[in-house]
């Protein structure tokens, strides 16, 4: 049986025996990136790099990247729906390309030195062409030159083989897909997308186009390769595991569970699989180097969902005392060794975890108090009102309304939650228009604005103050910093004038690649308990006796201050315990 930490450890091992360099997983918090709230595939925080930046680490790279997505969190339960995930890539920026991608590819799934797989059950796909790019002909004769059979290589359109742009403009290019036969009856000779028994296990995307503003694909000059590799499914696929929760990443959870319940994972396995999944995500995010803790807003509030939709679940399986601590310190274990910041942060994970499950566990009580005043059957205003107000989950009103012989207007429920989470969609939105991919310009001056707000308010705060996390839209900025106490209104005065004076003195912005070590001795400011590569971008701002901020940041940034006009501090507030906020704009 393969273990997760084995199976991670070949793949860099394999990528680093082809000289790429093996980088850290970058944060689940993107870094000025106001279209997600969370990292949600390995790409994510290479964009910089796949749009041409000098990656400090070279032109080949390989990685671990944590990852959540949130977009079916009600479909988890079943056996292959995760909110956390890790995905194993390997990158070229402007370096090899299709031949050595499909290669490798095709050398770390079937030699026996690695995963061994049987080629017999492998399929692949490749892009078939349309008007705007022709049929990926070179791939498709790459598979039949390592040994793929004829009938096992099938062409499919953009729908499936073509990646991007991310937005609505920029790199993209084909994919060719791997998948692997997990069926017990015979394997088909030809791959089919609508038998579940072909599982998807590579992407090998192949960034050859630009989409341009005009809807036209032109060759790009730099040529990317960009894979993903899905580390809980391989993981399945090499073990023949055909559910993730049996696998070393959840078993002792799931073990964990059934002592506590007093029950089986086959007598409720949805139950099982949601709170465990659940509260794998909540400490991963938690316990991330830029974590977020259980709040009203953006990521808080998806993980304080994560959290108190583990509760409910365990209250079906009859746990009903306090639980997360001891669940989370497995997961805690698992992971400490892959991504350090779990283990630097245990103690804030636990603590938070305890919090949160207190403060529900009561909100739970008093919906229960207000569920017992109604007599009759609760229309779906009712029940929406219990879910919004106390976090009252519809399955737990509608199993108490059985118990009384009422009935509940599901309907009407799913109406008033449609309404509830279109009016979330609109407002996100808002908040959102204009993201880095289509307002390069203005967010970049906002991006620069923030390392002037981080440096005046460390003058004029102290140096407590340290950068817990950005969001920048095309119409503002947003920083939260390390701070106890709420701002006075002198205090805001003094860090508008020394970020406009940096401004008015029109000072010049240097960016140098260094060693961490020399930019930790230069006073390069740094998210220090996160893990940077060897080699850093260090941006300064000012020189000399004019040197007014040094962070290490991964860009962009505009060449001069002076392009920012004029900045204004817009509002300074509460984010979490010991954290403030700051939303400032730039105007002419």
């Amino acid at each position: 049986m393969l273990t997760s930490q084995e199976l991670r450890d070949k793949f860099l091992q394999f990528f680093k025996e082809h000289n790429h360099a093996i980088i850290h997983s970058a944060s689940l918090i993107p870094e000025n990136d106001p279209t997600v709230l969370f990292t949600t595939a390995g790409m994510h925080p290479l964009v910089p790099y796949l749009l041409g930046q000098v990656h400090p680490a070279g032109v080949r790279l390989a990685d671990a990247q944590k990852c959540i997505r949130t977009g079916d969190i009600d479909e988890v339960g079943d056996t292959t729906h995760l909110t956390f995930f890790e995905m194993l890539g390997n990158w070229s920026l402007g370096d090899y390309f299709k031949a050595e991608s499909i290669a490798w590819s095709w050398e770390f799934l079937t030699d026996t030195k690695w995963l061994g797989l049987d080629k017999n059950r492998l399929a692949v796909t490749v892009f078939e062409g349309d008007a705007n790019a022709p049929f990926d002909q070179e791939s498709y004769d790459l598979w039949r030159n390592v040994g793929v059979a004829e009938s096992r290589i099938v062409r499919l359109g953009k729908d499936d083989n073509w990646w991007g742009p991310a937005g609505l403009t920029g790199p993209c290019g084909p994919d060719t897909e791997i998948f692997y036969w997990t069926g017990t009856t015979p394997v088909p000779k030809q791959y089919d997308p609508t038998d579940k028994n072909w599982v998807e296990i590579w992407n090998n995307v192949f960034m050859a186009y630009n989409k341009t503003t005009n809807g036209i694909f032109e060759p790009l000059v730099q040529k990317n390769v960009d894979t993903g590799m899905g580390l809980e499914r391989i993981l399945c696929v090499v073990n023949g595991i055909s559910d993730i929760y049996h696998t070393d990443l959840f078993s002792l959870a799931i073990l964990k569970l059934e002592k506590l319940s007093g029950l089986k994972y086959n007598d409720n396995p949805t139950a099982f699989r949601v709170v465990a999944d659940h509260l794998r995500a909540a400490v991963m995010i938690i316990g991330d180097s830029k974590g977020v803790t259980p709040s009203n807003s953006d990521q808080g509030y998806v993980v304080r969902k994560l959290i108190r939709r583990a509760i409910r679940f365990s209250r079906v399986l009859n746990i009903n005392g306090d639980f997360c601590g001891e669940l989370a310190q497995i997961f805690i274990n698992i992971f400490a060794t892959a991504y350090p910041e779990i283990a630097t942060n245990q103690a804030k994970i636990l603590t938070e975890l305890a919090k949160e499950e207190k403060q529900f566990s009561s909100a739970l009580a008093n919906g229960l108090k207000q569920f017992n005043k109604f007599t009759t059957d609760l229309s779906g205003t009712k029940a929406f009102d219990l879910y919004q107000t106390y976090g009252f989950p519809l399955e737990m009103t509608i199993e108490l309304a059985m118990e009384k012989g009422f009935k509940v207007d599901i309907a009407g429920f799913e109406t008033e939650l449609a309404k509830h989470q279109d009016l979330s969609r609109t407002a996100t939105a808002g908040r959102f228009k204009g993201g880095l991919a289509d307002h390069g310009d203005t967010t970049t001056r906002l991006h620069t604005a923030t390392h002037l707000l981080l440096a005046a308010l460390r003058q004029v705060l102290g140096d407590h103050v340290y950068q817990k996390g950005s969001n920048i839209t095309a119409d503002r900025l947003r920083l939260d910093f390390s701070h106890p106490d709420k701002m006075t209104e002198e205090q805001k005065q003094q860090v508008e004038i020394l970020v406009n004076r940096a401004i008015s003195q029109a000072l010049p912005i240097n960016c140098e690649e260094m060693a961490l070590d020399q930019a930790k001795k230069i006073g390069a400011m740094g998210v220090f308990e996160s893990k940077y590569d060897d080699k850093v971008k260090v941006y300064s701002i000012g020189k000399g006796e004019t040197l007014f901020s040094r962070e290490i940041c991964g860009g962009p940034h505009v060449a001069n201050t002076s392009e920012l006009k004029h900045f204004a501090i817009q509002k300074e507030e509460a984010s979490s315990a010991g954290v403030r906020r700051i939303k400032a704009i730039l105007v002419e």
